[in-house]
């Protein structure tokens, strides 16, 4: 007679994230109703009440579910310039004219944010767009208050400026065309090749010192390219991008981020090379994050596109973290710990140094500011 053996603490692991995988992809929707999306499922908002999911109750579906067309908000904004007191970026004022993002990659750390407005972190970031119509008044409202202190503004810290969206509401070119009336300094982030459009703008203000932009490269491999952001400009109009601001005296950064650990790691030194051939002067990298939501997002876009990988990434994710899946602590949640982050940042130094990237773009101009011209609708008494 056999006695019963306990299952080890490897096997009922083993058992439990075999479980976790199944469960896992049966919460991703189809592929042909989410193309060009990075979200692989759209599980209720954390805020919510209620949840839904897809379910076969056993009857034959009539009509083919329809896919997640892209729904515009519209958003009044009381205030558009917003502040944080982070020790780990550059900057304390921001300015977003769009929440969620089209671009749709899987990573992205401002995900969870959409939770805020009763949405998904998943499809629905980036399927539903709020467009803050009154952007540029509200802008020329706030910095023509007698109070206020002029400190360069960023654009492209939590959605990108340039993305689809812009082509039809302009805010981000009305913005600008505010910040060079104004003679304000900005910088922007962005991965798409629509920031050209502004060049008659951005080369203006760079004559005066008042802009500097910085590009995102994660990949010179359209096929991987795609997969990460789906709806962003492909790398060779982002080095086309990085050429013609360069040519026309845009100070331009390439930024290599995120570094995701055996997806796009290896890739490090040849974004680079790519990037200082067009002209760009600086560079700076970031380590995958995976803050709130933006963990099971990830991890679902890794179970659909590279099954194989996962625990893989995952691991490396966890070893420079502290063996968590996320690090929020200010200083080392950019850079991460451990020996592969180590590497990861000895690698860039070195090639930085290579391709001559080490330098920093020049310091904004703060002193050229004049106080817009705001319209008086109290009439005088005399």
């Amino acid at each position: 007679m056999a006695l019963y053996q306990a299952p080890s603490f490897e096997a009922l692991e083993r058992l439990s994230r075999s479980r976790d995988a199944d469960l896992a992809r049966r919460e991703l929707v189809d592929p042909s109703r989410n193309r060009g999306r990075g979200a692989q499922s759209n599980r209720s908002g954390r805020f919510e009440k209620t949840t839904r999911e897809d379910t076969d109750d056993g009857w034959t579906t009539v009509e083919p579910l329809a896919t997640f067309e892209t729904v515009e908000h519209i958003e009044r904004a009381k205030t558009i310039i917003t502040s944080n007191d982070s020790p780990d970026i550059g900057f304390d004022r921001s300015i977003n004219a769009y929440r969620g993002c089209e671009h749709g990659c899987s990573y992205c750390f401002a995900r969870p944010t959409h939770a805020f407005l009763g949405h998904s972190a998943g499809i629905e970031f980036e399927r539903d767009i709020y467009v803050k119509t009154n952007a540029v008044e509200a802008l020329r409202a706030e910095i023509s208050a007698k109070n206020y202190k002029v400190k360069a503004i960023a654009m492209g810290t939590n959605t990108d400026p340039y993305q689809p969206a812009e082509r039809k509401h302009k805010l981000t070119r009305g913005i600008l065309e505010v910040l060079l009336e104004t003679r304000h300094p900005t910088m922007i982030t962005t991965k798409s090749a629509l920031i050209i459009r502004d060049l008659d703008i951005l080369s203006e203000m760079a004559k005066l010192g008042l802009v500097k932009v910085g590009i995102s490269m994660t990949s010179m491999d359209h096929k991987l390219s795609r997969k990460m952001e789906p709806r962003a400009s492909s790398p060779a109009r982002r080095l086309e991008a990085i050429r013609l601001l360069s040519e026309a005296g845009v100070p331009v950064a390439v930024l290599a981020s995120p570094m995701i650990p055996a997806i796009n790691d290896m890739e490090l030194e040849r974004i680079l090379d790519a990037a200082a051939a067009q002209g760009a002067k600086s560079a700076s990298m970031i380590l995958l994050r995976l803050p709130g939501e933006v963990r099971d997002v990830f991890r679902e876009w890794l179970l659909r596109h590279f099954p194989d990988r996962v625990r893989h990434v995952l691991g490396l994710v966890r070893e420079t973290r502290g063996g968590r899946d996320n690090d929020p602590n200010f200083h080392s949640r950019m850079r991460g710990e451990g020996p592969y982050a180590e590497l990861l940042r000895q690698r860039f130094e070195k090639a930085r140094e290579r391709y001559g990237l080490g330098e920093k773009l020049p310091p904004l101009r703060t002193d050229l500011f004049i106080a817009p011209k705001v319209e008086d609708k109290q009439m005088s008494l005399f």
